[in-house]
């Protein structure tokens, strides 16, 4: 059984009027995985393509190291999500 990790996902996006960097964390099994979730998640939101997303960084994040306050509070269960 595979087990869940949690990755931050560095980049940028490249659109002819816009270049802007991000960095999200994601919950993924395999860090192609949350690649293609940031992918999926941009895309969604910002209605940007696949070729205007460039990927610069993927790691793995210590439960210790995680910004996210939502996905920290879910990690560490404390209670319940949304409290």
């Amino acid at each position: 059984m595979n087990k869940v990790k949690l990755f931050r996902v560095t980049g940028e996006i490249r659109k002819p009027n816009l270049k802007t960097s991000f960095k999200k964390e994601v919950v993924a099994i395999k860090s192609e995985h949350a690649v293609e979730k940031v992918y999926a998640e941009l895309g969604s939101r910002h209605r940007v393509k696949r070729f205007h997303i460039r990927i610069v960084k993927v790691e793995e994040v210590k439960p210790e190291e995680i910004e996210n306050p939502l996905l920290k509070k879910l990690v560490a269960g404390e209670g319940k999500v949304g409290e």
